[in-house]
This record gives C-alpha cells, sequence and structure tokens, in this order.
C-alpha cells in the first residue's frame, strides 16, 4: 500500500513538472489575437483590434517556450496566409508600440529567440 502510495506520488510529480514545462500559449491564441492585423499585412488599414491583439500577446507570453510557441505559430500563419506583405509585417509592431526580436516571416528561426527581455514597449 505505501508503495503504491510512493509510486502514485512519483506520478503526479512528474505529470505536473512536464504540464509546468509546455507552452501554455496556443497557436489558436495566437491566431484570434492577431486576426484583426491580417488585413493590414495585405495592404488594408490598420484596425486598432490589431495592436491590442498584439500586446496582450506579448505580455502573456512569459517564459521562453511561450514565447518560441507564439513565434511558430506566427511563422505558420506567414507561411499559410497569402498576400501577405512583409514590408507592412515589419512595420507593424512599431506602428502598434510595441517591440518583437524576431521577423514576422515564414523563414524566421524561432529557436534562436529565447530572451524575454528584448520584448519592450515603447
Amino acid at each position: 500500500m505505501a508503495r503504491n502510495l510512493a509510486m502514485m506520488a512519483m506520478i503526479l510529480i512528474l505529470a505536473a513538472a512536464a504540464l509546468r514545462g509546455s507552452a501554455a500559449i496556443t497557436c489558436s491564441q495566437v491566431y484570434g489575437a492577431l486576426l484583426p492585423c491580417v488585413g493590414y499585412l495585405q495592404g488594408g488599414a490598420l484596425d486598432q483590434r490589431c495592436c491590442s491583439g498584439m500586446k496582450s500577446l506579448l505580455a502573456a507570453a512569459r517564459s521562453t517556450k511561450d514565447r518560441r510557441a507564439t513565434c511558430g505559430c506566427i511563422k505558420t500563419a506567414a507561411a499559410t496566409t497569402s498576400g501577405i506583405d512583409y514590408g507592412r509585417a515589419t512595420e507593424l509592431p512599431g506602428k502598434c508600440g510595441v517591440s518583437i526580436p524576431f521577423k514576422i516571416s515564414p523563414n524566421t528561426d524561432c529557436s534562436k529567440y529565447v530572451r524575454s527581455s528584448t520584448y519592450c514597449c515603447y
């Protein structure tokens, strides 16, 4: 009985550690936050909901895993969304008053993005 309890406790500890080690931000959250940006990236007007989404997403991406996951989701979206003007994508963070340490591009290497101190707001 004591051995079973010890085994269960070990399993719970390992499960909790695994959960803590995974990124909390999902691509669904990233896409939802940045969906208002698509029109601007395709040549339209900047919707302030885009900037609000970008700022809330940056605030939520606290851990390295969260930031890498966010970068990966943005990279995937950039690769699968047609008509994106990457010049506008480069300008977008500045227009929203934020700074991100990677390019919005399907070629971004998200594994190189590791520091939280590189996010800043103007």
